[in-house]
């Protein structure tokens, strides 16, 4: 009896070979969910890291924050202060991170052999956060200003509210909030308006060429020193600084504290105008003149003589 092999490969498999596939899907599958258990496991254990990292990055920065507030060097200066804890909580939290990435299967070596690996091309994308970062360190080491003063950077004015790693952040006399990354900062002209105790007020006024310079000098001179915020040393001056066009330039300047320099220097403005109104000093001002084109036009030339009539 000849039997066919195909007909042999078509019979339905056996009871032993059913169980035996059954036994082996069995493993696959109980291996599978061991794999997806201790993935969920270590998923949670990893989220409940994360959540621990905040809270304690928050922590440590509030209690580094009352550490450095007792240090003589720290606590008269609120930028540094600022500055390093912030610098704490984002130490706290890069730990954080590698602990969570460990917990889920990362290695540390694998993770230093990343870093590495991809610093050039992390340094290019982030040329500019990190060139900020460098300004940052910069600004804390010369310290041209700090937290409260009032700073002129790139033609905006305001009082400095914060420095961070990345921004400085200003508010303006308007109340409008203004941020300014460090890198621009640092690279640009500082003109620091409260960093001396005292500021000079400098007005200028302008007279007739026909005025007595010496008398409107003196009540420039009086007006400033009858001002009560007006500071006796250095002693107020008052001088002819230029000869314009149509008005004689006496320039008045004047010490005052930082803080009072603004208001200051508007009382004395409009105490100058009104001194010299009262002394009947003219205060030139620009004038128009309307000429009518039809009578230029009869007007004889400078070089031709008006034609005399019988």
């Amino acid at each position: 009896m000849i039997i066919d092999p195909a007909a042999v490969t078509a019979l339905p498999p056996t009871l032993a070979e059913i169980d035996k596939r059954l036994s082996a899907d069995a493993v696959v599958i109980a291996k599978a969910i061991d794999m997806l258990g201790g993935f969920a496991i270590n998923l949670v254990i990893a989220l409940v890291i994360f959540a621990v990292t905040l809270v304690a990055a928050k922590w440590a920065s509030s209690a580094a924050r009352k550490i450095l507030s007792r240090t003589r060097a720290v606590r008269r200066d609120p930028t540094v202060l600022a500055f390093l804890v912030q610098i704490v909580r984002v130490v706290v939290i890069v730990i954080g991170m590698i602990a969570v990435l460990q917990r889920l299967g990362v290695q540390t070596t694998s993770i230093i052999a990343v870093l590495g690996a991809a610093s050039l091309a992390v340094g290019l994308a982030l040329q500019g956060t990190l060139s900020n970062v460098a300004a940052g360190v910069m600004l804390l080491l010369l310290r041209p200003y700090r937290v409260g003063e009032v700073i002129e950077i790139g033609g905006v004015t305001g009082q400095v509210q914060k420095l961070d790693l990345f921004t400085t952040q200003l508010s303006t006399a308007g109340s409008s909030k203004v941020i300014v990354p460090n890198a621009k900062v640092l690279g640009d002209v500082i003109t620091n308006l409260s960093g001396q105790t005292n500021r000079r007020i400098e007005i200028h006024f302008t007279v007739g060429y026909g005025e007595n310079l010496n008398t409107v000098r003196e009540i420039l001179t009086n007006t400033a020193i009858s001002h009560f915020r007006v500071l006796k040393e250095p002693s107020v001056w008052c001088g002819v600084t230029a000869l314009q066009d149509s008005a004689v330039q006496v320039t008045l300047q004047a010490w005052v504290r930082s803080d009072d320099h603004f208001q200051t220097q508007s009382d004395l403005i409009q105490a100058g105008k009104e001194a010299l109104d009262r002394a009947g000093v003219e205060i030139p001002f620009p004038h128009q003149v309307s000429i009518n084109h039809g009578e230029l036009a009869m007007m004889p030339a400078p070089d031709q003589a008006p034609v005399q009539k019988d």
